[in-house]
């Protein structure tokens, strides 16, 4: 962790957590030394061509649970988590919260992690880049209108490679088209399709024109994301999948209560109906609003 904090200059502030606790008889060291491998991976690797400050890096968190072990064969869930300041504010706003169910990999101790763009090499280092280069798309959306473009470009062509690599079983699975509602495919599909434009415009309007303007008017800021929100059901309905609506909302669920329990009452009935609408297993949570 110290080479991390002595390079300060990589896009990615990320803490990596392994979780073995399911493995018994197992060396314990390896499980140690894949989680240095993958923090350094995710922390000292130069992700795009721009220069971040140590305080500009995008604070995440990757939290790997090893379900099973055999030979150098790892069956694993990613809990995956990532979020950014508000501006002139103490606030770090979530953006984006995603378990993966299918984060299976062979790792061998002391195996290195190297990228090649378009080539698939190994499916950790695969799926590491996909979500370090999906966390700085959502990153770069929240400030500029499609700024994530170029890097959920690369995710869709990591996906493609992955798709013509010859995998199979649990390593094939969350890159598979139509295998889950829910796996790496389906978001960076959903990202990428039309009918999601309006919902990454309104990720630039919720985060730029929304929080980040709390600072100077809580009631203008709120109204902003109030106005907006309708493009969520839009396009929710817009595909039989919606992924990327179920995990913004996974990320903000919290966050939008927070915000609209003191809203005006036009704004709580307003958006505790639309939300139910597309969300109802947490209607407890969003019954809040209205209290």
């Amino acid at each position: 962790m110290l080479l991390v904090c002595q390079l300060g200059a990589q896009e990615l502030n990320c803490n990596v957590q392994i979780n073995s606790d399911q493995i018994q008889g197992t060396n314990k060291q390896v499980f140690n030394t894949l989680q240095q491998t993958i923090n350094e991976y995710m922390n000292n690797r130069k992700w795009t061509n721009m220069t971040f400050s140590a305080i500009e890096r995008i604070d995440c968190s990757m939290t790997i649970v090893i379900t099973q072990v055999e030979d150098n064969f790892y069956t694993a869930e990613l809990q995956i988590q990532a979020r950014r300041p508000v501006y002139n504010s103490s606030y770090d706003t979530p953006l984006f919260n995603f378990k993966d169910e299918s984060f299976c990999f062979t790792y061998a101790e002391f195996d290195q992690l190297e990228y090649q763009e378009n080539v698939f090499t190994t499916n950790l280092t695969a799926m590491l880049t996909y979500y370090g280069y999906l966390i700085i798309g959502y990153d770069m959306d929240s400030f500029s209108r499609y700024g994530g473009t170029p890097y959920f470009q690369i995710c869709e062509n990591i996906v493609n490679a992955a798709q013509s690599a010859s995998l199979t079983g649990c390593e094939s699975d969350g890159w598979k088209a139509f295998n889950s509602h829910r796996n790496r495919y389906a978001l960076i599909n959903n990202l990428m399709d039309d009918a999601f434009k309006k919902y990454r415009s309104y990720l630039y309007d919720y985060h730029r024109l929304g929080l980040d303007e709390m600072y100077a008017n809580v009631a203008n800021g709120r109204a902003k994301i109030a106005e907006g929100m309708p493009v969520l059901k839009e396009c929710y309905n817009a595909r039989l999948s919606a992924i990327a609506i179920t995990t913004f909302l996974d990320a903000k669920a919290d966050e939008i209560v927070n915000i609209f329990s003191k809203g005006t009452e036009q704004e709580k009935t307003e958006v505790y109906d639309l939300l139910i609408s597309i969300d109802p297993t947490r209607a407890n949570l969003y019954e809040k609003i209205t209290q």
